[in-house]
C-alpha cells in the first residue's frame, strides 16, 4: 500500500503505463462502482500520458450503451438489468477493444450509442498507433466477458455510502437544486449499487486488478500495485 498526492498517484499510474509493453496499444480499464471517480482519474492521466508524448484514446462504458428500452426492460431499479443489460459488450469489443489487440487493423471507433438522443451512433473511424494507449472507464469492466481483453486494469475503490453522497451532491451541482435527490438516492440503492453486490459477488473484480486505488480521499488516495506481466 502508498499512499501520496493526486499528483503523485497520476504519476504512478503514468509509470505503470509506461512499464507494460505489447505490440499493439495498450488497453487500460478503469473499473469501480458509479460515482467513485473513474471519469476524473481517466481525464488525469490522459493530460499526463499526453504531455509524455504518448497518443492517448479516451473512451467510456457509457458509449456503448443498449437503448433505453432494452437497459430497463426488467425495471427501472432493477439490479440484474443493470448488470446484464445496459451495456453492448459484443460492439464494445467488435468496435474498439479488438481492433486494438493482438492482430488487430488498430482501425476504432470510440462509440456506438448516443446516451443524449438514445439512438445509434457511428463516429468516423480512426486508425491508432501502435503505441497508442486507450484509456477506457466504466463500470463492470473486469466481468469474465472482458477480462482478457485489457492490458492494464485499474479498480477505483470508494464505499458504496460515498459514491450516494458524491452522486447526491453532483446532482445538486447540477440541478442547481435538491429536487432529484431522492430519485438519485432510490436509483443509488435499488440499482447501482445491488447491481455492483452482484458484480462483486460473480466477477470478484478487485481479485483480478493490477492496481487498487482507494478514492475515498480525493486528495490523498491510497494504491495497490500487483505484480504485472510485462509482455501481452
Amino acid at each position: 500500500m502508498d499512499q501520496g498526492t493526486r499528483g503523485e498517484l497520476i504519476s504512478r499510474l503514468a509509470e505503470a503505463v509506461r512499464s507494460v509493453t505489447t505490440v499493439h496499444p495498450l488497453r487500460v480499464a478503469i473499473d469501480g462502482p458509479p460515482a467513485a471517480g473513474k471519469t476524473t482519474l481517466a481525464d488525469e492521466l490522459a493530460v499526463v500520458l499526453r504531455a509524455r508524448d504518448r497518443d492517448v484514446i479516451r473512451a467510456t462504458i457509457d458509449d456503448f450503451l443498449f437503448p433505453r428500452a432494452r437497459r430497463y426492460r426488467r425495471g427501472q431499479y432493477s439490479a440484474e438489468g443493470c448488470y446484464f443489460d445496459a451495456h453492448d459488450h459484443t460492439a464494445l469489443c467488435r468496435v474498439l477493444l479488438d481492433p486494438l489487440g493482438p492482430g488487430g487493423d488498430r482501425r476504432f471507433q470510440h462509440a456506438v450509442h448516443d446516451r443524449d438522443t438514445d439512438t445509434p451512433s457511428s463516429p468516423p473511424a480512426m486508425t491508432a498507433p501502435a503505441d497508442a494507449v486507450l484509456l477506457f472507464d466504466g463500470v463492470f469492466l473486469l466481468r469474465p466477458e472482458l477480462i482478457d481483453r485489457w492490458d492494464l486494469r485499474i479498480f477505483v475503490s470508494v464505499p458504496f455510502e460515498q459514491t450516494v453522497d458524491r452522486a447526491r451532491n453532483r446532482g445538486t451541482a447540477l440541478a442547481g437544486s435538491t429536487g432529484d435527490t431522492a430519485e438519485i438516492e432510490r436509483t443509488w440503492r435499488n440499482r447501482y449499487i445491488p447491481s455492483q453486490q452482484l458484480y462483486f459477488v460473480t466477477a470478484r473484480p478487485a481479485d483480478h486488478a493490477d492496481i487498487i486505488v482507494y478514492n475515498d480521499q480525493l486528495q490523498r488516495p491510497t494504491w495497490e500495485v500487483r505484480p504485472h506481466s510485462s509482455t501481452k
